[in-house]
């Protein structure tokens, strides 16, 4: 069976086996996952290094997708968490740098601060529960229904969570 006509959890169950998988699955998700990682971060040369190490997580742990959601939002999950860890490892002085070069996004600024200040404080006091629904949805930019998926549960609870984490935000920050 072609890669096309796979489905993305068959495409990830043969990974390991059959290197034509791993590439279909980049042909089918790389395209979406660069355009939503260069909204997050406006270094193209960054973005290009995320998908590598994402499509490369991909290949090494297949098996890590445990079948709650879909493939893509378990991949995006990846990209995401890459990204930001590529983001905290540059120095500050090189992110000023580079704002000479390239406009740096705002949505960069606030996910290179978020490890530091109040913020990181504000979202250590969350629950895990909320601070999934948290990253979820505004860090890793998922809507409530994809957050829903790679979460595991209904929307409303998503909804539900994301209310109180940022009533609970609001006083933390207040």
């Amino acid at each position: 069976m072609r890669g096309a006509e796979r489905s993305d959890v068959e495409l990830l169950e043969a990974v390991r086996a059959d290197p034509q998988a791993l590439r279909s699955l980049y042909d089918r998700h790389a395209p979406w996952l660069v355009m939503r990682l260069s909204r997050r971060c406006s270094d193209p040369e960054v973005v290009d290094q995320v998908i590598q190490d994402t499509f490369l997580a991909v290949w090494k742990k297949p098996g890590a997708y445990q079948g709650r959601g879909e493939v893509a939002a378990w991949i995006w999950g990846i990209g995401i968490r890459r990204l930001i860890d590529h983001l905290r490892r540059r120095p500050t002085r090189e992110v000023l740098t580079h704002q000479e070069e390239v406009t740096v996004s705002a949505e960069e600024h606030v996910l290179l601060g978020v490890e530091h200040g109040d913020l990181a404080g504000a979202l250590e006091s969350l629950s895990p529960e909320l601070r999934a629904v948290v990253q979820a949805t505004v860090l890793d930019g998922l809507t409530t229904r994809e957050a829903s998926k790679l979460l595991g549960i209904p929307t409303g609870t998503v909804k539900t969570r994301m209310m109180r984490a940022k009533a609970q935000l609001r006083g933390e920050l207040a």
